[in-house]
């Protein structure tokens, strides 16, 4: 019991170090709200239930953590090709030219965020374009290669 009760505080803090209670989706909040009713049922005598429910949620949190990992299922639809006209559009809006490259826009986001981010008293909607830009574009480039 002892063991169990220190898994699930072991499941609790790794969710917390994580930050995953803060963004938890329903199937989440379903596999710790699992973990616990394993956990429950392990404590007050019946392993044989307790235990595959425990060991699931853990391989679910564990499966949903590697990086790196495509999730693509019939719910999410395949990513569509960019268009010319919004990577020419987060082009100008950074001021870099079609030859550059990744550096380079990462340098040119840099400069132009410094000058217009929320803080140094820019706009969040200007910030956030210049961002999209910059993802728009890095996206661009590892699809064309």
């Amino acid at each position: 019991m002892g063991l169990l009760a220190l898994a699930l505080v072991g499941l609790a803090a790794w969710l917390i170090w994580t930050g995953r209670l803060q963004r938890m989706s329903a199937r989440d909040g379903m596999a710790l709200g699992t973990a616990l009713v394993g956990a429950i049922m392990a404590a007050k005598g019946k392993p044989l239930i307790g235990a595959p429910l425990l060991v699931g949620a853990t391989l679910f949190f564990f499966a949903k953590s590697q990086p790196g990992r495509k999730r693509s299922g019939p719910g999410k639809p395949a990513p569509q090709p960019l268009s010319p006209q919004a990577v020419i559009d987060a082009r100008e809006l950074l001021g870099v030219g079609p030859d550059a490259d990744a550096r380079a826009v990462r340098a040119a986001h840099r400069r132009l965020i410094a000058s217009v981010h929320p803080d140094k008293g820019g706009t969040e909607a200007l910030a956030a374009q210049i961002n999209a830009a910059r993802d728009l574009l890095i996206k661009d480039m590892s699809q064309r290669h």
